[in-house]
């Protein structure tokens, strides 16, 4: 049989084909040249931001950061006597945290970078304890060990630290990203972020930051861990020695039945508790004479509204004062009334000062003026701030008066600022209240104003406000032999229903370490504050310089009333 062309069975097996099939096959072809005439569709897919991504590779890098130092960046090391934990964590402002659970924290504003030294005192070595305790002289040496076991756990931190960064944005962005080279490129970025932290922390390094300390946590514990002001004052080498200072009160504080001594005050300095505004507040005398044990506290201050309505039945809420420990030397606020006065002036060991009188006490020499105010008797109002200015007037003529009889005064007290702003130039130190917040300030004249907070938090009126009032009061040290201010304590408690406490240390400047010392004379120059010593250094103690009187602060003649600038 002939073969058939393969044109012509192809055309054969198509007129078998049903007709449905026909059709279908046809539109196909003609579909099928329809998209090859039209011209080709290109799809746009949106493509993230630049800095979309950016943000997104630095919140990996952070928090792949975060995530390493938070699960290895730490390092167990010895120092001293001590065992710790040394961590680095992010931070806003910096600073190194040393916790002494159960105690409390001491804060260090040792530098400005966005990472934390957290150093956590796990518990103290008994047997390198024992040691201290068995052979007290190694204390001495204890500064160069100290120095040198911080060193080591700094730098094993550190290589540490860098290992955790880059191990955790590394991991974390291999996870996000499933790159290997977006991976590395995060890691690579956390240690460039390290390194820049541990340079700007590095740059701002402040090793005076220890003289400073803040501390929080059991009140009881504060005068052991903080120190006394004296050796602040006169420690030279301040980062090894002060370090050190802090290790062993720390050990003192764990170790307490052992024989290391307690804590004590140095008997060079005459240490003022100063206090105001308790306004009935009951807890305020307990906290008080706990203050005065604690701090082996010289003298009390009350800068006055001790009452609240100053009415003859509250008299009997002043009665704890004589068993406080220590002599009482009060004005009158402008809640206290002269009820209030009179109980006051027939108790032993307080010392009630008005219209100037002057009073030595404890090796200082007080004046005070008593609030022309009287808020509780509404039908008098005579005009706060004129009669304050007058009432402060009046107080500085009484200064002058005691310094041109060869007894010069060494600290002024009024109960509202304005009043004790008018002794400016008058005395070295001016302390106040009123304004139930602590503030420290050194006027024109060079007389520094100590503004206390309100040592009974507000009293009834702690519970007004959102937060409940804190209770405030301060430690303050005065040279001896000078009577000037070495140093405060800013002493707060949480209000009521609270039960934080924190005590931060403060130095004038022209005690801190480096301050530029004042030419040597017999007055100081203008602009200088009374308080200062001259010649005084960083190295040497305020006691042995030669130290103005209250009469060579500048003169203020032009205004014979002694009002304020």
């Amino acid at each position: 049989m002939a073969r058939v062309p393969a044109t012509a069975a192809a055309a054969l097996r198509r007129v078998r084909q049903s007709p449905g099939a026909l059709l279908r096959q046809a539109r196909q072809a003609r579909q099928y040249r329809a998209r090859r005439s039209q011209p080709p569709t290109v799809e746009l897919v949106p493509q993230p931001h630049p800095w979309t991504r950016t943000l997104g590779l630095v919140a990996v890098v952070l928090l792949g950061a975060w995530l390493g130092l938070l699960i290895v960046g730490n390092v167990r090391a010895p120092v001293g006597p001590m065992n710790t934990t040394m961590t680095l964590r992010p931070s806003l402002v910096g600073g190194t945290k040393i916790n002494v659970s159960p105690l409390g924290a001491l804060e260090l504003h040792s530098h400005v970078a966005p990472v934390r030294l957290d150093v956590n005192v796990d518990q103290l070595d008994p047997v390198r304890a024992q040691a201290l305790v068995d052979h007290p002289e190694r204390i001495s040496g204890l500064q160069d060990e100290i120095a040198s076991d911080v060193q080591h756990g700094t730098l094993d931190l550190a290589l540490r630290s860098c290992v955790a960064v880059v191990a955790g944005a590394t991991a974390l962005g291999l996870a996000v990203y499933r790159r290997p080279r977006r991976a590395l490129g995060a890691g690579g970025l956390a240690l460039a972020l390290l390194a820049a932290s541990g340079g700007t922390a590095f740059a701002t390094w402040n090793p005076n930051s220890v003289l400073e300390p803040k501390f929080s946590g059991l009140l009881s514990s504060a005068p052991s861990v903080v120190g006394n002001a004296r050796s602040i004052v006169t420690e030279f080498d301040v980062y090894q020695k002060e370090l050190a200072r802090l290790v062993t009160n720390v050990t003192k504080l764990y170790d307490v039945t052992s024989t290391l001594p307690a804590y004590a005050p140095d008997p060079s300095t005459i240490r003022v508790l100063h206090v105001s505004d308790i306004h009935l507040n009951p807890a305020s005398w307990k906290i008080i004479a706990s203050l005065v044990k604690q701090y082996d506290i010289n003298v009390i201050v009350d800068s006055g509204d001790t009452m609240d309505h100053g009415t003859a039945a509250e008299n009997g809420f002043l009665d704890p004062i004589a068993n406080l420990g220590a002599p009482y030397v009060w004005v009158r606020g402008n809640h206290d009334s002269v009820i209030t006065q009179q109980y006051l002036e027939g108790m032993k060991n307080v010392h009630v000062l008005d219209e100037g009188r002057a009073v030595s006490v404890a090796g200082l020499r007080f004046a005070g003026m008593g609030d022309p105010q009287y808020t509780p008797d509404r039908s008098k109002n005579p005009g706060q701030l004129p009669s304050e200015e007058l009432a402060g007037a009046r107080l500085a003529s009484a200064l002058r008066d005691q310094e041109a009889a060869g007894t010069s005064v060494d600290v002024a007290i009024a109960h509202n600022p304005d009043a004790a702003r008018q002794a400016d130039g008058e005395v070295p130190l001016a302390l106040a209240g009123h304004l139930h917040h602590q503030e420290m300030e050194v006027m024109k004249y060079g007389t520094r104003l100590r503004i206390e907070g309100s040592t009974g938090g507000s009293g009834l009126r702690a519970v007004e406000g959102k937060y409940p009032d804190p209770i405030e009061a301060s430690v303050l040290y005065l040279d001896r032999d000078t009577r000037h201010l070495q140093a405060w304590d800013e002493i707060k408690l949480g209000g009521l229903g609270l039960t934080t406490a924190e005590v931060s240390r403060h130095l004038p400047k022209e005690n801190q370490p480096g301050a530029t010392p004042s030419p040597t004379s017999t007055s100081p120059s203008p602009g200088t504050s009374p308080g200062t010593p001259p010649g005084t250094s960083p190295g040497t103690s305020p006691g042995s310089s030669v130290s103005p009187s209250p009469s060579s602060s500048p003169s203020r003649s032009g205004n014979p009333s002694g009002g304020g600038p």
